[in-house]
């Protein structure tokens, strides 16, 4: 198998629940390597909403419900992981204290009311969000925002960027990727996104640039407030961007 397929089968053994195994001994290359593809993984799951929430609407189920179906099924297929770190996040920018304090926070494994708060606003918005999608039948933007929620992992990951742990996935992903590789992220987002709204072709990629670079910013006060990357951080941004990204298509429907 070639570095790129090990790649590519590292990438969903770690964000998915599917039946693949990655290479056994993982180092920063080759977790870099696999952070790389995020954005594939974000289609194939953009694909599957697609699906369900076609289905759910031509059973005749309400938008909203459809919506709160394709959340869950996400929240299954990646082991909920993501929800995880973005509770753990909360929580952590919730807190006073040093860096130390927050990491510890993070860590102590249970969800405090900051975490709660987050992941039910989160959820809430997005299954809302993604229910009118299917409603107004814009299929190819429910595909588009799980990828642009993980293209927001590449440009997290890039390089210059301090792990907060000198363990963990942080340790493994953090600093891995090249300014090209979040560009050409960046440009394929835009690009699929032309196509999210056929009426108002310029709505997505206006919206892929103002959510990532929001997000940025949003991820860059996170590392400092913690004293570097953490697969929280990662977590909490791809559900952040996720939600952003289907409100921005959603504007002025």
């Amino acid at each position: 198998m070639s570095r790129r397929a090990e790649a590519l089968v590292l990438a969903f053994s770690w964000l998915t629940v599917l039946p693949v195994r990655g290479p056994t001994d993982v180092d920063r290359h080759s977790a870099g390597r696999a952070m790389a593809f995020a954005p594939l993984v974000g289609l194939v799951l953009g694909g599957v909403w697609a699906a369900l929430l076609w289905a759910s609407i031509t059973a005749g189920l309400s938008p909203l419900l459809g919506g709160l179906l394709a959340v869950a099924a996400a929240a299954l297929l990646t082991r909920g992981m993501h929800l995880d770190g973005l509770a753990d996040t909360a929580d952590g920018l919730g807190c006073y204290g040093p860096p130390e304090r927050a990491r510890e926070v993070m860590k102590s494994g249970s969800a405090g009311p900051f975490g709660v708060a987050a992941i039910a606003l989160v959820l809430a918005i997005q299954a809302a969000t993604l229910g009118q999608l299917a409603e107004q039948r814009l299929w190819w933007a429910i595909v588009a925002v799980p990828v642009i929620g993980r293209v927001s992992v590449v440009l997290a990951c890039r390089r210059g960027t301090d792990a907060s742990s000198p363990t963990g996935f942080g340790a493994l992903v953090a600093g891995t990727q090249s300014n090209v590789t979040a560009t050409l992220w960046v440009v394929a987002a835009v690009a699929i996104s032309v196509f999210a709204r056929a009426d108002r072709p310029w709505q997505g990629p206006v919206v892929v640039i103002v959510v990532l670079a929001l997000t940025t910013v949003v991820t860059r006060h996170c590392v400092r407030r913690f004293g570097g990357l953490s697969g929280d951080v990662l977590g909490a941004g791809i559900e952040t961007t996720t939600a952003l990204a289907a409100i921005g298509l959603l504007i002025a429907s």
